[in-house]
């Protein structure tokens, strides 16, 4: 791995106390800087307290298609089904450490890190151990901000970071949330679409208050789209009135190559890179990118 932006600032500021004056406004604008880029990398915890929306799906496809742009991107599975880990075709038998070490045996992040198959994408797998982790963590110190402590040391070598959150709202979604500045929403265009989002919304406003004041829900993405369908379009609608802006102009549509995909281990983008999936989470990517 690259040296984290902490260690470059750490060398920066010993050149600094150690400069001669000449030389001490370049070194100070170097930290300036390492200071600025160090901000650039946009957090995005992905969490919908209902399970079965597209949030993993989402996750996958969206940080593969963002990294299919030349941006590097970092994967967080905290769902203890792992589905983050197998849709991108990393196997836990090929791995030594978990999300699981790193929020609860304080293994440093980029030593949990893998490479995946797409170029620019990072995986920082889940196991079923986390499903424990809850309980682990109650006794622990600063047990909501573990996630955020350990990015911070790796959130400089990324542009996006993509927070898969289990489908609760427990102590590992709170890290989740804890360690994010924007919150992604996938929503389904289905019957109660709207179901425990208000819970989710009231849980968001709990760490923003007490624990992260830079967190915002800054991004509403429709899933499961089926454009023969009124009640898709009601609603996309519903949801644009109570979100706003918010909303994603791109909706993704119901697909069963989508579906397929995370069985062969490969983003959509990857699976059928010609498929109306693959285009959606494309332009979503394009979407996101440029609302940043």
């Amino acid at each position: 791995m690259p040296k984290t932006e902490n260690s470059k600032r750490n060398e920066n500021s010993t050149n600094v106390k150690n400069a001669t004056p000449e030389h001490k406004d370049k070194n100070e604008e170097i930290i300036k800087e390492s200071t600025s880029d160090a901000k650039s990398c946009r957090i995005f915890a992905v969490a919908n307290q209902k399970g079965g929306v597209g949030k993993t799906t989402t996750t996958v496809n969206l940080s593969a298609a963002i990294a299919e742009l030349g941006k590097r991107i970092l994967v967080i599975d905290l769902d203890p089904q792992g589905n983050a880990t197998t849709g991108l075709g990393i196997d836990a038998r090929n791995f030594d450490h978990s999300m699981y070490d790193v929020l609860v045996h304080d293994v440093p992040l980029d030593s949990a890190i893998e490479a995946t198959a797409v170029k620019n994408l990072f995986l920082a797998p889940a196991t079923i151990d986390l499903a424990g982790a809850d309980i682990e963590l109650v006794s622990a110190f600063s047990r909501e901000l573990k996630l955020k402590k350990a990015l911070e040391l790796v959130a400089s070598d990324y542009d996006y970071v993509f927070i898969d959150c289990p489908p609760s709202l427990g102590l590992i979604t709170v890290n989740g949330l804890s360690a994010a500045d924007e919150v992604l929403v996938p929503i389904q265009c289905e019957y109660y679409a709207l179901e425990g989002l208000g819970q989710l919304l009231k849980n968001v406003q709990l760490v923003k208050t007490n624990l992260n004041p830079q967190l915002e829900v800054t991004t509403i993405v429709m899933t499961m789209y089926n454009a023969s369908t009124k009640l898709s379009t009601q609603v996309v609608d519903e949801v644009k009135e109570h979100f706003g802006d918010k909303v994603c102009k791109t909706v993704i549509p119901r697909s069963v190559r989508i579906s397929e995909a995370p069985s062969f281990g490969q983003p959509i983008t990857i699976f059928d890179p010609m498929s109306k999936g693959s285009v959606a989470y494309k332009c979503l990517a394009e979407e996101v990118m440029a609302n940043g």
